[in-house]
């Protein structure tokens, strides 16, 4: 068929996070401790989010899915690479992390 374009997602399962609070080295000892709470200011980490950042070194529009930190201080993974830093106060919440990755599969010309 000629002209005839559907547009595709590409789907990942990416975890919803881990119960456990405490990470372990390979004899079981603690290697390092985790949040104990899951979310931070409305936000948990796998959330879709839109960061209109003002100022600074950052500035623009990030969109990606977030990862958090206690102290509101979230990274996002955009399409062009991971941006550090960015305040809770600049995210706006797109869609809430329901354990998949979405994107869109890249169009094929023929």
């Amino acid at each position: 068929m000629k002209g005839w374009r559907v547009p595709t997602q590409v789907i990942k399962a990416m975890g919803r996070g881990s119960y456990q609070r405490t990470r372990l080295d390979k004899f079981g000892f603690p290697r390092g401790y985790l949040m104990r709470q899951k979310q931070v200011q409305g936000f948990q980490t796998g959330d879709r989010v839109r960061a209109i950042v003002p100022a600074g070194k950052k500035t623009g529009s990030h969109t990606g899915r977030v990862a958090i930190r206690k102290t509101g201080s979230f990274n996002i993974q955009t399409e062009q690479g991971a941006v550090q830093g960015i305040s809770w106060r600049h995210c706006t919440l797109l869609q809430r992390g329901d354990g998949y990755g979405y994107h869109p599969l890249p169009s094929i010309q023929h």
